[in-house]
C-alpha cells in the first residue's frame, strides 16, 4: 500500500517538533548508561585491593556527575532523569530482590534459619523500635518542625533497613560459612521486614495509639508478613508444576526462561494486587523457584536464568546507587534547610549514633541467646564475629532513599537521610576490610570448616551463592536422630532440615519437580547418552 507524499510532507514538522522535545530525554538516556558502564568498568579496575565496591564507585560518580550538571545549569538541577517512586519500587527493587532469594545457598541458610529470623526480624524491629524512641525524644528539642508518632515510626523502619553487600564482597563463604549466612541472610530478611513494617506504619493512623490499635497494627504486620510469604511459595510451586507437567524444553528452551521470569514479575504484581508486600512475596517465590522450578528446566536454562536475574539484579543495584549520588545534590532539597545547616548536621549525626545503639542492642543479645542452643563451640557466633555482624548493618542501603517535599521538617529528615546514606556507605564501606582483617586473621579465616561449594567467581559478590547446594550437602552427611528432649532442644535447625527432606522427598518433588527431575530434550546428548546404556 502506498502513502501519498502530500500526507508525509504534512506530518514532517510535528515529527520534527516532537524529535526536538524528545532529544534532550535520549541524551540523558544516553549519558546515564555511559555513567553506568562507567561504574562497571571502574569497579572491576578497583576490585584487586576491594577496598571500594561498585556500590561506592556508582555513588562517587553519582555525585561528582551532579557537581557538573550543577555548573552546567547554574546550579537549576544536578540530575539527568527525574527517578519516580513507581520506578523504585515497580522496576528496580524486584529483580533485587528475586535474586537474593533465587540464589541463596539454602542449605546454609535454613540450617541457620533461627539465628537468621532472630536478627533480620526481631532484631528489626528492636532497632525501629530504639531508632523512633529515640528519635521522638531528641528532634522535639531540636525543633525541626511538626511531626507525628507515625512520622517517627516511619522514620525507624526506614533507618532500620541495612545494606551488608561492603562486608559481602570481602567475606568468603568458603573460609567463614557461618559468618556469611548469617551476614547475608539477615540482609534479605532486613529488606523485606523493613518493606512489611514500612507498609504497615503507613497504612494505620497512629495519632491517637492506644492499647488496641496497637494489637491491630501487629495483627496487621503478621498477616502482611505470613501473606506474601505464602503468596510468594504459592506462585513458585505454580510455575514449578506448570513447567514440570507441559515439558516446554520439548519446542523451546526460550518458552521456559520467559515463563520463569514473567511468573517471578508475576508474584510481585499480585502481592502489589492484593495490598501485601511484593518484596516478602518475591523473595520467598525466588527460594521456591530455585528449589524445584530451576531443576525442571533444561540445563542451558539453568545457566541462562541464573546469570540472567544475577545481572539483572546488578545493574539495577547500580543504578539506585548511582542516582542517590546525584540526588545527593538536589539544590530543592538543601534550600528549605540553607537557613539551618547546624540543625540538618545535628540530626544527621543523631540519626547514625542512634542507628549504631540500635544495632548493638540486639546483635550482642542475640547472639548469646543463639549461643546457648549451639553445643560445638565452631557453630557458635564469637565475639569477632559479632562484631562484624553488627558493622556490616551499619551501612544504609536501597530502601533508605530520599524524596520530595515542600515542608521544612520533611526536608530536614531528607537531606539527613541522603547524608546518612553517604556517610555509611563510603565511610563504614571503606573502613570494612581493614576491620575484618584486623578481627579474622587469614589463619582463623581458613581454620573455620567450610561446606562444599562451587568455586566463587570474582566478578561479583553474588556470584558465591550461584551455586546451588550439591547433591552432597543434600543427602550424604544424614544428621543423627536425636535421642532425647534435650538433643531435639539443642539441634532445632538439623531436627527440622531432616523430616523437611523427608516429606520434600516422599510428597512435594513428585508433585513439582525439583532435584532428580532432569528433563530430556530429543535429540539432546543427554538423551543419547541414556539411551546407550538401555
Amino acid at each position: 500500500m502506498m502513502i501519498p507524499l502530500s500526507m508525509v510532507m504534512s506530518k514532517l514538522p510535528k515529527l520534527q517538533n516532537l524529535s526536538a522535545s524528545d532529544h534532550s530525554s535520549v541524551v540523558s538516556l544516553n549519558l546515564f548508561v555511559a555513567l553506568l558502564c562507567a561504574c562497571i568498568v571502574i569497579g572491576h579496575l578497583l576490585e584487586e585491593n576491594r577496598w571500594v565496591n561498585e556500590s561506592i564507585t556508582a555513588l562517587l560518580i553519582g555525585v561528582s556527575t551532579g557537581v557538573v550538571i550543577l555548573l552546567i545549569s547554574g546550579g537549576k538541577s544536578s540530575h539527568l532523569l527525574v527517578f519516580s517512586e513507581d520506578l523504585f519500587f515497580i522496576y528496580l527493587l524486584p529483580p533485587i530482590i528475586f535474586n537474593a532469594g533465587f540464589q541463596v545457598k539454602k542449605k546454609q541458610f535454613f540450617v541457620n534459619f533461627i539465628t537468621i529470623v532472630m536478627f533480620g526480624a526481631i532484631g528489626t524491629l528492636v532497632s525501629c523500635s530504639i531508632i523512633a524512641f529515640g528519635a521522638t525524644q531528641i528532634f522535639k528539642k531540636l525543633d525541626i518542625g511538626s511531626l507525628d508518632i507515625g512520622d517517627y515510626l516511619a522514620i525507624g523502619a526506614i533507618f532500620a533497613a541495612t545494606d551488608s553487600v561492603c562486608t559481602l564482597q570481602v567475606l568468603n563463604q568458603d573460609e567463614t560459612p557461618l559468618l556469611y549466612s548469617l551476614v547475608f541472610g539477615e540482609g534479605v530478611v532486613n529488606d523485606a521486614t523493613s518493606v512489611v513494617l514500612f507498609n504497615a506504619i503507613q497504612s494505620f493512623d497512629l495519632t491517637h495509639i492506644d492499647p488496641r490499635i496497637a494489637l491491630q497494627f501487629m495483627g496487621n504486620f503478621l498477616y502482611l508478613f505470613f501473606s506474601s510469604t505464602m503468596l510468594g511459595v504459592i506462585t513458585g510451586l505454580l510455575s514449578a508444576f506448570i513447567i514440570k507437567k507441559l515439558y516446554f524444553a520439548r519446542h523451546s528452551t526460550d518458552r521456559e526462561v520467559a515463563l520463569m521470569m514473567l511468573m517471578a514479575y508475576l508474584s510481585y504484581i499480585l502481592a502489589e494486587l492484593f495490598y501485601l508486600s511484593g518484596i516478602l512475596t518475591v523473595f520467598f517465590c525466588g527460594i521456591v523457584m530455585s528449589h524445584y522450578t530451576w531443576h525442571n528446566v533444561t540445563e542451558s536454562s539453568r545457566v541462562t536464568t541464573k546469570h540472567a536475574f544475577a545481572t539483572l539484579s546488578f545493574v539495577c543495584e547500580i543504578f539506585i546507587f548511582l542516582y542517590v549520588g546525584m540526588d545527593a545534590l538536589d539544590i530543592e532539597k538543601w534550600r528549605f534547610v540553607s537557613d539551618s545547616p547546624g540543625t540538618s548536621v545535628a540530626v544527621s549525626s543523631i540519626l547514625l549514633s542512634l542507628v549504631m545503639l540500635a544495632r548493638a542492642a540486639f546483635v550482642f543479645p542475640l547472639s548469646f541467646l543463639s549461643n546457648l542452643s549451639k553445643k560445638n563451640d565452631r557453630e557458635k557466633i564469637s565475639l569477632q564475629q559479632q562484631v562484624i555482624i553488627w558493622w556490616a548493618g551499619l551501612m544504609r542501603g536501597a530502601f533508605t532513599r530520599s524524596g520530595h517535599t515542600q515542608l521544612r521538617a520533611n526536608a530536614i529528615m531528607i537531606t539527613s537521610t541522603i547524608s546518612v546514606v553517604l556517610v555509611s556507605t563510603v565511610v563504614f564501606g571503606l573502613m570494612t576490610k581493614p576491620l575484618i582483617r584486623l578481627l579474622l586473621p587469614h589463619k582463623q579465616m581458613t581454620s573455620t570448616t567450610s561446606i562444599v561449594s562451587d568455586p566463587p567467581s570474582p566478578k561479583s559478590i553474588i556470584v558465591p551463592l550461584l551455586g546451588q547446594d550439591s547433591e552432597a550437602e543434600l543427602s550424604g552427611h544424614e544428621v543423627r536422630r536425636p535421642a532425647s528432649i534435650r538433643d531435639l532442644l539443642t539441634t532445632p535447625t538439623h531436627t527440622v532440615h531432616r523430616y523437611w527432606r523427608k516429606f520434600d522427598n516422599a510428597f512435594m518433588r513428585p508433585v513439582f519437580g525439583g532435584r532428580g527431575f532432569v528433563p530430556f530434550v530429543p535429540g539432546s546428548p543427554t538423551e543419547r547418552h541414556n539411551t546407550q546404556f538401555q
